[in-house]
């Protein structure tokens, strides 16, 4: 189920993504001519007007064939070379290269809005912006792997509702409150009564040193989160908030995962591929709808982040080539341009195999 949810989620999200390409090129009169959700073989293909719109049997992508993207004879010289993108004003090239990313940024802003109107989840701590935050519970946020926690099988999302070593046993739970408790009772054993969704679990574990520096613990990291439901226009102003604050957040993540790459202490183990996605899907739609709203929104808003990197074949790339050509004001040779996407492509693809197969030995 978990690979279902996420082949849709990524259906969407690429077609969001790519119909924001296709419709700006349509409004400036820029030829399209196909419409792909999928990479080929081609399983199915309509054609409508002048372009084709087709689904392909590789769901891990899409794409819009925009005339004079790559550049050939015909859309530099050809009849109808004037309806090619590389006639076209650089402002409108501009244009039509970030309308995937915008409609990204868009989705999720609409998707974190939609979240706030069901209901969201929200920490509570340092919390004042609009509306009442109900029904807080203690969120597990983070479980460190090979830790008594992870173990014993406690995940991220887990509420705890109580805990209990023996016959000592509290209800009142804050974060300082277990991670005293654990302090004081986890050596001897601890027992969490959580909610993961729908589910009731009773997870043990005993705790140790060493899992966090200076004391016993089982390793975990919590909040306390609530439910944070707001009317329709504050929903959407503070959704534009939040989706600001994790583009943000997720600029500065990957500026920053660059920085270790180039100064050598950064690899795979950072990284999460598809297969690795999958897992995380399929653990947050145990933890009820909007979480997987969520969770789709932070998503599309990542893709739009990888896609403004200035790297051949992904639409940064291409702006980045635009900026050149108008600063020394005359075309690249197609050629050179053709050669420099391709093998960014290729690039691309490589480390998403190379990412994938990571992801998988994760597995065992």
């Amino acid at each position: 189920m978990a690979i279902i949810i996420f082949i849709i989620i990524l259906a969407i999200l690429i077609l969001v993504h790519e119909f924001g390409h296709f419709i700006v090129a349509k409004k400036s009169g820029i030829k399209v001519t196909e419409f792909g959700l999928g990479f080929p073989p081609k399983v199915f293909a309509i054609t409508k007007g002048e372009t084709t719109y087709t689904l392909n049997a590789i769901p891990f992508g899409g794409f819009v064939r925009i005339f004079g993207e790559n550049p050939d004879e015909d859309s530099m010289s050809g009849p109808e070379s004037n309806r090619s993108i590389l006639h076209k004003p650089r402002p409108i090239q501009i244009a039509v290269l970030i309308a995937g990313v915008t409609m990204n940024v868009l989705f999720a802003w609409i998707l974190i809005s939609s979240g706030f109107l069901i209901g969201l989840p929200t920490p509570t701590e340092g919390y004042n912006g609009p509306g009442l935050i109900e029904n807080a519970h203690i969120v597990i946020t983070e479980v460190r792997p090979n830790s008594p926690a992870s173990i014993a099988g406690i995940k991220p999302g887990d509420a705890i509702l109580q805990i209990t070593s023996g016959t000592y046993i509290t209800k009142i739970v804050t974060p300082e409150v277990v991670s005293n408790f654990i302090e004081a009772h986890g050596k001897q054993g601890v027992t969490l009564d959580l909610a993961r969704g729908k589910e009731l679990l009773s997870l043990s574990m005993t705790a140790k040193e060493g899992v966090v520096q200076g004391q016993v613990a089982i390793g975990v990291a919590m909040d306390s989160i609530g439910t944070l439901k707001l009317p329709f226009f504050t929903a959407f102003r503070e959704g534009a908030i939040v989706t600001y604050e994790q583009l943000k957040g997720i600029f500065f993540g990957l500026v920053s995962f660059i920085k270790t790459i180039v100064t050598g202490g950064g690899g795979f183990s950072q990284v999460t591929g598809p297969v690795g996605i999958v897992g995380l899907v399929g653990d947050v739609s145990h933890l009820g709808f909007v979480y997987l709203l969520s969770f789709t929104a932070l998503i599309s808003l990542n893709l739009a982040v990888i896609n403004l990197l200035p790297f051949p074949a992904l639409d940064g790339g291409r702006i980045f080539i635009v900026l050149i050509e108008a600063i020394i004001r005359k075309p690249l040779p197609a050629k050179i341009l053709n050669t420099v996407n391709g093998a960014g492509f290729v690039i691309l693809v490589l480390l998403m195999i190379a990412v994938t197969i990571h992801d998988v030995l994760k597995l065992f």
